[in-house]
C-alpha cells in the first residue's frame, strides 16, 4: 500500500508531514505561516511600529526558522499599512561569506576553527549589519536589474546632499559586488546618485600649473639658446619649486593611504584594496569627510555613529525603523554545530547598549544548545547584556496539544479543494486512539521537526504492512505504540550526541 493511497483516501493531496525545514516547506509557507503560530509568538514580535529586542532559544527543529519567516511577514503587512513609519529588515542568518573572509584574513593558529571565533568582536557584527543594510540600498542604484519593492532610485535620488554624501561613505566602507571593481561600482553609485564635487582636484591643478610655470620660466630662452638651453633643466631650485606645487597632494594622499590602510585593515569581514579605499575617499571634500565616523579602529564607538548614519538615510526613504532577524547560527562551515564556537561568536552581541540601540529590534533566534554556557556566566556578563530587559525566551516549548493542533491544521491545508468535510489527524486513527492519548505521545517529541518525521515514519510502517488489494485505512494502536517507542529511542541517542537533530 502507498501512502499516497492513504492520504488520497481521505482527500489530501499532498503529504503534510513531508518536510521539515520551515525555510523549504511550501505547505507552511503558502498555507500554515499566518495561521499556526507559538505559544510566544506575541513576546517575539512585539509592536511593528516600535521594535523591541527578544532573545529566543529553542532546540533543532523548535520552528525558530518558521517563526523568522512569521517575522518577516508580520513586518510587511505593518509597512502596507504604515508606508511612512515602516521598518527596515536585516535578515543576518547568511554568515558564510562573512566568516569565511575573517578567518581568511587571520593568520597563524588564528585560523584554527577552534580559535577563529575567539577573534570576534562586537564591532564586526556591526560591520555585518551595515554591509547588508548598505548593500541592499547600493543595489538598487548600482544594478538597473535589481528592483527592491520598498525602495525606489528616486527616492535615493531626492536625499539632501549630505545624506548622499553618508550613503556613499558606507558605500565605500561596506559595499561589495561580485559583478564590478569596488571603484567601478562606487563611481557609478556617486554619478547615479548625482553627488558631484568639483573641487575635490584642486592640489592636483596647483601641482599642474606651479609645474607649467615652473617650466615656462626656466624654458623661456630655448628658443633662441637651442637645445643647449635644455641645461637649465639640472638647476636644483626648478624642482625644489615643482615640489613645493605638489607637496599639498602628497600630503593629502599620504594621509588617505594611512586612513584606507588602517579602514582596509579593521573591516574584517570585507577585503578591500587599501589604493582603492584612498582613491574613493581622496573624491569626498576635505570638508565633507574630515571628521567623519570611519571604522578604522577596533572599536564599536565609530559602528555606533556609522548607524546613526544609515538611520538618518533610511528615514526619508520611509523607514523609521530596523529590525534585525538573527537565525541559523549554528549552521556556517566555521561554526559547524559546535555549541563552543556559537557561543564565541554569539557572545559579543549581548551587549545592552547594542541590544537596546534606539530605533533597532533585535529578534535573535538561537539554538538551545548554548544556554549551557549562559547558565554559567558571572554576574559581569549579566550586568552588561542585561537579559533581564530582552524578552528572553530560554526554552521554545510546545505542547502536545499545541503539536496535535498543527498537524490538524497542516491536514486542512493539504485537502483537496472539493474535500466536503474536515479531516483532523485523529481521523487517521483506530477507534481505541483516542485524541487524549494522540496528545500525550505527540507531547513526548518536543518539537514540530519530531513530530512530522515521526507521523512521515508512522504513515510509511503503516502502509508497508498492508497491500493495495487490501487497504487498510486507520492506524492501530499498536502500530502506534511500537513506532513511538522507537522513535523516542533514537531521540535520546540524539540528545546524548549520537545521532543528528
Amino acid at each position: 500500500m502507498k501512502i499516497q493511497q492513504l492520504l488520497e483516501h481521505y482527500g489530501i493531496r499532498v503529504n503534510p508531514f513531508s518536510q521539515e525545514d520551515a525555510q523549504s516547506d511550501h505547505i507552511f509557507q503558502q498555507h500554515c505561516a499566518s495561521t499556526i503560530y507559538h505559544p510566544a509568538w506575541d513576546k517575539v514580535l512585539g509592536d511593528c511600529a516600535n521594535p523591541s529586542t527578544a532573545v529566543v532559544f529553542g532546540e533543532k527543529g523548535a520552528g525558530k526558522t518558521a517563526i523568522r519567516l512569521q517575522l518577516i511577514n508580520a513586518i510587511d503587512a505593518y509597512n502596507q499599512t504604515q508606508p511612512q513609519h515602516r521598518a527596515f529588515v536585516i535578515s543576518y542568518d547568511d554568515l558564510n561569506p562573512f566568516l569565511d573572509t575573517f578567518r581568511d584574513r587571520l593568520r597563524g593558529k588564528k585560523r584554527h576553527p577552534d580559535n577563529a571565533l575567539q577573534e570576534w568582536r562586537l564591532w564586526d557584527h556591526m560591520d555585518a549589519l551595515l554591509t547588508l543594510s548598505t548593500r541592499r540600498l547600493c543595489n538598487v542604484i548600482a544594478d538597473e536589474d535589481t528592483s527592491d519593492p520598498d525602495i525606489r532610485l528616486q527616492q535615493l535620488k531626492e536625499l539632501p546632499r549630505l545624506r548622499k554624501r553618508d550613503l556613499l561613505m558606507l558605500a565605500a566602507f561596506y559595499d561589495q559586488s561580485s559583478d564590478q571593481s569596488h571603484w567601478r561600482r562606487w563611481k557609478r553609485i556617486k554619478w547615479r546618485l548625482g553627488f558631484f564635487a568639483p573641487g575635490v582636484h584642486w592640489r592636483i591643478i596647483i601641482g599642474v600649473v606651479v609645474t607649467l610655470a615652473a617650466l615656462c620660466v626656466v624654458l623661456r630662452d630655448l628658443p633662441q639658446d637651442g637645445l643647449t638651453g635644455l641645461s637649465v633643466l639640472k638647476t636644483p631650485w626648478l624642482y625644489a619649486v615643482i615640489a613645493a606645487g605638489w607637496l599639498p597632494w602628497a600630503r593629502r594622499n599620504l594621509s588617505l593611504w594611512w586612513r584606507a590602510r588602517r579602514i582596509t585593515r579593521q573591516v574584517r569581514i570585507l577585503e578591500h584594496s587599501t589604493s582603492t579605499m584612498r582613491q574613493i575617499l581622496s573624491r569626498f571634500p576635505d570638508k565633507e569627510v574630515d571628521g567623519q565616523p570611519m571604522p578604522s579602529r577596533d572599536r564599536s564607538d565609530d559602528r555606533y555613529e556609522l548607524l546613526a548614519k544609515l538611520q538618518r538615510i533610511l528615514k526619508p526613504l520611509g523607514f523609521t525603523s530596523i529590525v534585525v532577524l538573527v537565525d541559523r547560527v549554528d549552521e556556517p562551515h566555521l561554526i559547524n554545530g559546535s555549541a563552543q564556537r556559537m557561543k564565541d561568536f554569539l557572545w559579543s552581541m549581548f551587549d545592552n547598549k547594542f541590544l537596546k540601540h534606539p530605533g533597532i529590534g533585535f529578534k535573535m533566534l538561537l539554538p538551545r544548545d548554548v544556554v549551557f554556557y549562559l547558565e554559567r556566566e558571572e554576574k559581569e556578563f549579566y550586568e552588561r547584556s542585561r537579559l533581564d530587559k530582552q524578552n528572553l525566551i530560554k526554552g521554545l516549548e510546545w505542547t502536545g496539544e499545541s503539536l496535535y493542533d498543527m498537524a490538524t491544521n497542516r491536514i486542512r491545508a493539504c485537502l483537496d479543494e472539493n474535500a466536503t468535510q474536515q479531516t483532523s489527524i485523529r481521523d487517521l486513527f483506530a477507534e481505541d486512539v483516542t485524541e487524549q492519548k494522540l496528545i500525550n505521545k505527540f507531547g513526548k517529541l518536543r518539537v514540530p521537526r519530531h513530530l512530522f518525521r515521526y507521523l512521515y515514519r508512522l504513515m510509511t510502517e503503516h502502509c508497508n504492512n498492508s497491500t493495495e488489494d487490501s487497504p487498510v485505512w486507520k492506524i492501530s494502536h499498536e502500530t502506534l505504540e511500537m513506532s513511538i517507542e522507537s522513535y523516542q529511542r533514537e531521540l535520546e541517542a540524539m540528545d546524548r550526541g549520537l545521532g543528528t537533530g
